[in-house]
């Protein structure tokens, strides 16, 4: 099959294709920023003709929808850009898929919940995004399903791996500047590696599974603040800072954060028949990855 996975330069974009180097389909990896990135197309997915070209010019089955915009602060002040990134160019790459009949698996993220709740967020449960990201990707997820394209939502939460930005990389950085670290501990949900989704991702290609449409929640197994997230960075480093517990009301942000937004994954394991690394171990299999990048860079 041909795959075209948007997002290409992104953490899980780059995920797939440290995973994806032997798999038998062909993938094709795009980015929309104006650096270049070697192996990958420029497409803007905001323009239908660029992507109804780009679908036709390869004959693409699959999308896999890794772009978006992920700066959840500074989404507050430019809400008209990330609604255009999160939700317009959803629907034109969902009008797409429908129009060839190519199956969209769109990335989406617990942040479409308030985070009022106390017990792990199923498929089903209502969404109540606090901030202008969760709302757009909320809008992305509604242009999927009334598209009529084929599709598969999948909702995940609090990623992280050895590619770009993230919190793991950036608490292992200032852990090796700073004596100590205040970090929120009224934040609770569940870390997720972007190598094991990307795993997932490619379970999804099989012939078995193309079928199986619908939404569904994948993070790695466990829950955690970002507190305790942070320790474990810390401990696994062997970088000697101390890390002190805080309230989110501590920090002056703009944007809201869910207080709990633990993802339900009994129907992804039950309809796919996978198991679901727990966070520790996935977070101590980066962390290698991470020294091993490390050390060959220097």
């Amino acid at each position: 099959m041909n795959v075209l996975v948007t997002g290409g330069s992104g953490q899980l974009g780059r995920s797939i294709m440290d995973v994806a180097e032997y798999s038998g389909h062909r993938f094709i990896y795009t980015y929309m920023c104006s650096q270049s990135h070697e192996g990958m197309v420029h497409l803007d997915i905001t323009d239908p003709e660029e992507v109804n070209q780009a679908m036709d010019d390869y004959g693409i089955d699959v999308i896999v929808n890794c772009a978006g915009y992920t700066d959840v602060e500074r989404a507050e002040s430019e809400e008209d850009k990330v609604f255009k990134v999160n939700a317009e160019a959803v629907d034109v790459l969902a009008g797409a898929a429908k129009a060839r009949g190519a199956l969209l698996i769109h990335i989406s993220t617990d942040y479409i919940f308030d985070g009022t709740r106390s017990e792990p967020y199923s498929e089903d449960a209502e969404a109540s995004p606090l901030g202008v990201y969760g709302r757009s990707k909320l809008a992305g997820e509604l242009a999927v399903r009334a598209s009529g394209a084929r599709y598969m939502i999948i909702r995940t939460s609090w990623l992280y791996s050895r590619h770009g930005k993230n919190f793991v990389k950036t608490i292992l950085k200032k852990s090796e500047e700073q004596p100590l670290l205040k970090v929120v501990s009224d934040q609770v949900g569940t870390p997720t590696y972007a190598g094991d989704l990307a795993e997932f991702i490619l379970t999804l290609l099989e012939p078995e599974n193309l079928e199986k449409t619908g939404t569904y929640n994948y993070a790695n197994e466990g829950v955690c603040s970002w507190y305790d997230l942070a320790c474990e960075v810390c401990e696994m480093s062997g970088n000697l800072c101390e890390v002190v517990p805080c309230e989110t009301g501590e920090y002056p942000v703009k944007a809201a954060r869910p207080h709990y937004s633990v993802l339900n994954k009994s129907k992804v394991k039950k309809t796919f028949g996978i198991e679901i690394p727990y966070w520790k171990d996935s977070l101590r299999h980066c962390m290698s990855e991470i020294a091993t990048s490390l050390r060959s860079s220097q």
